[in-house]
């Protein structure tokens, strides 16, 4: 029988396992965890697949369910962020992978299927393309005990399903713990998304007018990290209790056309197509910067500014320089990828060692459960302070009232 993989060179595996090593050692509380779970063998012999942007930390987790005992496939769920070295050193150590960077819509989905179509007992998604796959295809769905569910925007499609009764599995929404959002979506994407800003540019952010589009906690996040740096910040949010919150924690706060004149920076992190677009491209400033922070990649209208733009030259790497008919020039970080892991290294590895160790407990609760309903399910409290404490407790750190954690 064949390997059961698609990598784009086996041979890039060392590269990857250095990756991969890399960053084993900091994640002490999902080390902890999976020593843990190891004795009661609820992963032993499991199929679990697993849909994330496929990078070092990732390729770790799915490197420990392996350990567990699981049978793990695994695929990217942005093909920007897919890092082909990872990839090959996952299927030189015999997980199932199948994900190539840059890979066009077919090929995505041809890797969808490669993922599931063994029947899994659990799976781990990241925006819901595993969750609307198995939903139209559900002899897929015959072993399968539950699904944990990494970000905002996959949440919001499960809680969709559930409302119109069409939810066929039972899920976790990891986003939705404290020990999630408090930390991953605000300091995990905020440091990790001007990390990759300044890589790609090589440029200073004090003293620039920064536009963050969206004020929930990536953009919160984004925000706080950019003011950290120096910039001054305009939010751009349609919630008013959100943009009150902004007003309140010390920055502007306008639609997004009084903006577009302003900003040397536009960051996106809305979960919703098409923020900014052909009449913004018009307004914005001379030499204005667009990136995306979330999710999916049709944020930023990509397709209508190369409709609009007489010439498109990448002028660095991820750096794409676009001319208009008006002689303006814009520059495109990632090709509107999410930033952080398309145009860079993803979130630091100790903020992912407790949004993975959420994913580990929590699968551990749908594999030791019997009987769930196909609903969304809080992730239980005792696991998201199981988390938060045991990250204390690595850190040395001791809180008020229980002396040593």
């Amino acid at each position: 029988m064949r390997d059961d993989y698609t990598v784009k060179d086996i041979k890039m595996a060392p590269e990857g396992q250095k990756k991969i090593d890399w960053v084993s050692r900091p994640m002490k509380v999902l080390n902890g965890l999976s020593e843990k779970f190891l004795k009661d063998g609820a992963f032993r012999g499991k199929k679990i697949s697993i849909c994330m942007h496929l990078e070092a930390k990732t390729g770790y987790l799915a490197t420990i369910l392996k350990k567990l005992g699981a049978e793990v496939w695994v695929t990217s769920s942005n093909t920007l962020s897919t890092k082909d070295d990872v990839c090959a050193a996952l299927a030189k150590n015999g997980i199932h992978v199948h994900a190539i960077y840059g890979a066009n819509e077919d090929e995505f989905g041809s890797f969808i299927h490669s993922i599931v179509e063994k029947k899994p007992h659990a799976v781990i998604d990241d925006g819901g393309d595993v969750c609307e796959y198995l939903h139209q295809y559900p002899e897929y769905c015959m072993n399968l005990m539950g699904i944990c569910e990494e970000t905002t925007t996959g949440v919001a499609r499960l809680k969709k399903k559930y409302q119109n009764n069409q939810l066929r599995y039972p899920a976790v929404a990891i986003n939705d713990a404290k020990s999630k959002y408090l930390f991953d979506n605000r300091y995990g994407t905020g440091q990790s998304t001007w990390a990759s800003i300044m890589h790609l540019t090589n440029m200073t952010v004090a003293g620039k007018m920064v536009v963050s589009i969206g004020y929930g906690w990536v953009g919160r996040g984004v925000a706080m990290r950019a003011a950290g740096l120096g910039a001054d910040i305009i939010v751009v949010e349609r919630d008013p209790w959100k943009a009150l919150e902004a007003k309140m924690d010390g920055f502007q706060v306008m639609p997004l056309e009084k903006a577009c004149p302003l900003g040397d920076f536009f960051i996106t992190s809305t979960g919703e197509p098409n923020i900014i677009r052909k009449e913004h491209f018009l307004l914005l400033k001379e030499g204005a910067f667009l990136a995306n922070a979330g999710h999916f990649d049709y944020e930023i209208d990509v397709e209508s500014l190369h409709q609009m733009s007489k010439s498109v030259k990448d002028v660095r790497e991820e750096v794409q320089e676009f001319v208009l008919e008006n002689n303006k020039i814009l520059y495109l970080l990632a090709r509107g990828g999410i930033i952080n892991i398309a145009g860079g290294l993803g979130h630091p590895i100790e903020i992912m060692d407790m949004s993975f160790s959420l994913q580990l407990a929590s699968l551990h609760y749908i594999l030791s459960s019997d009987n769930l309903e196909n609903k969304v399910y809080q992730v239980p409290d005792e696991i998201d302070e199981l988390v938060v404490r045991e990250k204390l407790r690595v850190e040395g750190i001791e809180i008020e009232g229980e002396g040593e954690v």
